[in-house]
């Protein structure tokens, strides 16, 4: 799936299709996402402190 970023005050935005947050498991009122990079790969999650490696 391709996708553009968008412009969002200084920063930048993605927007992710519904079904894909379902998929995810990830309720956006209330969830946090955990982003993470790998081999120039961004990785999305929902935030769970079980992820955390400390």
């Amino acid at each position: 799936m391709k996708k553009k970023l968008y412009r969002s005050g200084n920063a930048w935005a993605l927007l992710i299709q519904k079904a894909i947050i379902e998929l995810l498991d990830i309720d956006p009122e209330n969830d946090e996402v955990e982003l993470e990079i790998e081999n120039k790969t961004l990785k999305v999650r929902r935030y769970n402190e079980k992820n955390t490696n400390s």
